[in-house]
């Protein structure tokens, strides 16, 4: 069964398994002991720093291990700001971070800081002359933060474009880089820099916090001897040897492996497109991670969809907001200004076979088409060549994504090219999903307002 969904979590990797079982009979002593067995675990662990400062590119006694990733980013963030509270209390992210970023952002708000959001385009990508404007606004800004790339997008950031903006202006930048470090080390004169290592195939509950000489930095929390005082409590010795040993391994094919794997991703982006009607690939074309893809499929229910994929055998994963689990759009999503409902994210792993993503792209159109007859459309409603109102009031009320656009769709044909149709609608994914709709469709979309009760109306001039 292939599991494309290494964005989320990656199989062990076989050097990590081997490193974990070798090291669980010779890393389980206190590695800060002066006996025999304390010095045979500090062995195992400076070696485990020194190969992950390598592959991050740092000073091993700039690298510390955390329980995970989002441990990691949440105390780069809160260590960078109380190191630096006397410069001031603002953040500056971009608005399609990680929400391990987000929500250290909202403690800050809440705790009094101020934050502000750094728009993206429709590829998900910041620019850095965005951060240069928001930093010669605020000359109080304590920190910024921009992923080196984008988690359910792929769309790789401007890290070292914008690290020389933070520098001019003396303000540290943190990087999420969760995604990109198994691919090669960030680039640019990035000053703090989180990752995680069941992104690469180590064992979860493993991260990395990177803090570079020179930046002002106070731990949070407790006093603790260990980790610099950066991450307190007793190391899983065995899950870190395990962790950088995979490191290594996967960087050591990254280049190999990166060639390979983007050429099937190119495969899929051009077939989905081609294949399966009234779809969006989101996310950059050229600027990406090498093994991931995203696309958003008209008048689908996410949810669905993943469960028909998963019911043919493939493991992927969706931003839409049309699950169960999700009530509001993809923060990312939402960003960009793209499709949310029928949502899929493919993020393949190492070794990924031709055969099996040409097994996918034969599942998949068969299963949109499922889910759409289940949904009342056997095809992409079009817009009818007639249709004599001037104006028509679509109530959506309670329906759920993607029946609000389905709607829409159906009604659009039954006013007159210029007439406009007003979609009353209490689903919050109806605000990101009918303007995508109206971009697809090259119909106007002339706005929101608030209507009765929890309700927003939104009006579509039809064009054509």
């Amino acid at each position: 069964m292939p599991y494309f969904d290494v964005a989320s979590s990656a199989p062990l990797h076989p050097v990590a398994r081997q490193a974990l079982q070798a090291s669980l009979d010779e890393g389980w002593a206190d590695p800060a002991r002066l006996y025999r067995e304390g010095r045979r675990a500090r062995m195992l662990l400076d070696a485990a720093r020194e190969a992950a400062a390598d592959a991050v590119g740092c000073r091993p006694d700039e690298l510390v291990f955390t329980p995970s990733g989002t441990h990691a980013v949440h105390a780069g963030i809160a260590g960078v700001l109380a190191g630096r509270r006397r410069s001031g209390g603002h953040l500056v992210v971009s608005a399609v971070e990680h929400s391990s970023v987000l929500h250290a952002a909202e403690v800050h708000e809440a705790a009094g800081g101020s934050v502000v959001r750094v728009p993206v385009g429709r590829t998900g990508a910041v620019s850095a002359a965005s951060y240069a404007r928001e930093l010669a606004d605020r000359p109080d800004t304590a920190l910024a933060c921009l992923q080196s790339a984008n988690h359910e997008v792929g769309t790789v950031q401007p890290v070292a474009e914008t690290a020389e903006v933070c520098a001019a202006a003396g303000v540290p930048l943190l990087v999420d880089a969760a995604q990109s470090l198994p691919w090669g080390p960030v680039e640019g004169g990035w000053s703090v820099l989180a990752a995680s290592a069941h992104k690469w195939g180590g064992p979860a509950g493993v991260g990395l916090l990177a803090v570079r000489k020179g930046v002002r930095y106070a731990p949070q929390g407790p006093a603790d001897e260990r980790e610099s005082g950066r991450s307190p409590g007793f190391p899983n010795l065995p899950a870190i040897v395990a962790a950088a040993a995979s490191l290594r391994a996967v960087r050591a094919e990254a280049d190999a492996e990166a060639a390979r794997l983007r050429v099937l991703v190119d495969r899929i982006r051009r077939r989905v497109a081609r294949l399966v009607p009234d779809v969006e690939v989101v996310g950059d074309a050229d600027r990406r991670l090498p093994h991931l893809v995203t696309f958003s499929c008209l008048y689908v229910d996410g949810e669905t969809l993943l469960h028909e994929l998963d019911r043919a055998g493939f493991s992927v994963n969706s931003g839409s907001s049309c699950t169960s689990s999700t009530l509001t759009p993809s923060h990312v999503l939402g960003a960009m200004g793209v499709l949310s409902e029928g949502n899929v994210r493919v993020s393949l792993p190492h070794g990924t076979t031709a055969e099996e993503v040409n097994a996918f792209l034969e599942v998949l159109p068969r299963a949109v088409a499922g889910v759409r007859e289940q949904l009342g459309v056997s095809e992409a409603p079009p817009a009818p060549v007639g249709g004599e109102a001037g104006s028509l009031t679509l109530d959506a009320l309670g329906l759920r994504c993607p029946q609000p656009v389905i709607e829409l769709a159906k009604a659009i044909g039954r006013v007159a090219v210029g007439g406009v149709v007003t979609v009353l609608s209490d689903d919050e994914v109806a605000r990101l999903d009918i303007p995508a709709w109206c971009s697809m469709r090259d119909q106007e979309y002339l706005g929101e307002s608030p209507a009765a009760g929890d309700a927003v109306a939104y009006r579509v001039r039809r064009t054509h």
